[in-house]
């Protein structure tokens, strides 16, 4: 009886076989089609700028201070775009942040099962909401509001818009920073609630450091994903490319300009159109210039810990 299990089980391990492998190299070409992707992007990326810089010097774009392509006399210089990302980003980053941690922290640590089942799903909804809507939200009923208190705030502005976009990505620090937290071994909150500790020292001297790697993690996750917004920062922000680090006045960020050029009617293969994949060339090295940093914090804090 034990023979004909045995014999039974050694049958079915033998015929799963070629599915396992079939499910293998399926694993497989979903991976290489990722890598596929993501190398024909950057290399129509390089080709492209390539033949942008065979026309405009790299320095002239990386440090020019004027943003003028698509008028005469035209000037290349990118920095008027970075300047305006880089303020609505902080901007966003400055409310998601703490916010999104707090949050983390109250649902991870204190908040009641029933509660965590209700807000969780709020909370995931402001993901699933359009970019589209959350640019009408900030242009028609943030920038009335800020105005009230701000007078000389323009139309178009960036406060507005990093508000907005901080408030789209609260979720993104929240849901990560809470996955990690509640990933920290409960017998490290015993440990401190033996010695005395109270929740809310154990909660920011035990479980904070001890998930810190994770909530880096949705840090940088926040700030990649609020350097790649689009619709916001073009609607909300408005177009006028100048180098300036004031919240209140009009900006143009680089995702901003793509989609105006590439809405626009700049001729196909001008050197107006070709400014588009320079700038997105740009984007994608900050972008991965972060993602790397914040690999490295992550990496550093595990072998630390």
């Amino acid at each position: 009886m034990v023979d004909d299990k045995l014999k039974k089980n050694i049958f079915i391990v033998n015929f799963s076989r070629p599915a396992e492998r079939l499910i293998e190299w399926l694993l497989a070409l979903s991976a290489s089609l990722s890598i596929l992707t993501t190398l024909t992007i950057v290399s129509i990326l390089l080709v492209e700028s390539y033949t942008f810089f065979k026309e405009v010097p790299v320095l002239d774009f990386l440090f020019g201070t004027e943003w003028k392509p698509l008028y005469t006399p035209r000037s290349f210089g990118v920095l008027p775009l970075v300047a305006g990302t880089f303020i609505t980003s902080l901007i966003a980053c400055l409310i998601a942040m703490p916010f999104g941690l707090l949050t983390a922290i109250y649902l991870s640590q204190y908040a009641s099962k029933k509660i965590r089942s209700i807000i969780k799903p709020l909370l995931e909804i402001l993901v699933g909401i359009p970019t589209v809507v959350y640019g009408y939200f900030a242009l028609y009923f943030i920038t009335p509001i800020l105005k009230n208190f701000i007078p000389q705030l323009n139309v178009f502005n960036a406060l507005s818009a990093g508000i907005v976009m901080g408030i789209m990505i609260i979720p993104v620090v929240s849901s990560i920073s809470e996955d990690a937290m509640s990933a920290v071994p409960r017998v490290l909150r015993e440990g401190a609630y033996a010695l005395g500790a109270t929740k809310l020292e154990a909660t920011f001297k035990v479980v904070i450091p001890a998930a810190l790697s994770g909530i880096i993690a949705s840090f940088i996750l926040a700030i990649s994903r609020a350097f790649g917004e689009t619709m916001i920062v073009a609607m909300a922000a408005g177009s006028t490319p100048v180098l300036t680090l004031n919240p209140l006045q009009s900006v143009q960020t680089m995702t901003g300009y793509i989609v105006q050029v590439s809405l626009g009617d700049t001729p196909f293969g001008s050197i107006g159109y070709k400014t588009i994949f320079a700038v997105a060339l740009l984007l994608f090295l900050l972008t991965l210039i972060l993602n790397i940093i914040g690999k490295t914090l992550v990496k550093w804090r595990r072998t630390t810990y």
